[in-house]
């Protein structure tokens, strides 16, 4: 992914409504607003995600999926594709709200394993702790990059692993302008 291209000294800069909410995306949110803001989300629209919740500290996310008809395969269970989809930006937006505006954060990779097929309602747990946010910062300090590898784990209404997905996130310190 590359980093949005920032205005030259002879290119003029916009103050529109976009620019303003590029400006903006990086402003702390409060939990119960980023939840309703999240679930308001077209792809969680349309798949049945749902943000249940999300902790003051934004150290933890809580995500679930019912089983719907529009969001089944052909097999009558979960859609791969919105399983995946719970996952995507939940681990980012979790940083940029942890570490703030003077870092640049980036999904880079993802994979999925699939277990056991998904029927019910399925759920993801999404946490970061100190020592991982420690880590952040000591490794991005310089302002190099770090490629942090995440787990996370959806299951069932059974606490049974329906699939694996590993995360990894381009993290840097932004540069002095």
């Amino acid at each position: 992914m590359t980093e949005p291209m920032s205005a030259t000294p002879n290119q003029k800069t916009s103050t529109g409504p976009l620019q303003r909410l590029r400006e903006t995306r990086a402003i702390k949110a409060t939990p119960r607003l980023a939840r309703l803001a999240m679930n308001l989300y077209p792809p969680f629209i349309g798949a049945g995600i749902r943000i249940t919740s999300i902790s003051d500290d934004w150290r933890e996310v809580q995500v679930a999926m019912p089983l719907r008809w529009y969001n089944k395969n052909a097999a009558g269970t979960h859609f791969g594709g919105s399983l995946f989809a719970m996952t995507d930006p939940i681990l980012m937006l979790m940083l940029m709200q942890i570490l703030g505006r003077e870092y640049v954060i980036w999904d880079k990779a993802s994979s999925i394993e699939f277990v056991k097929p998904g029927r019910g309602t399925v759920r993801a747990v999404f946490t970061i702790n100190e020592e991982e946010v420690a880590v952040i910062r000591e490794r991005t300090a310089d302002g190099s990059k770090y490629l942090p590898e995440f787990s996370v784990m959806i299951v069932d209404e059974q606490d049974e692993l329906v699939a694996k997905v590993e995360k990894v996130l381009y993290i840097r310190k932004k540069r002095p302008d």
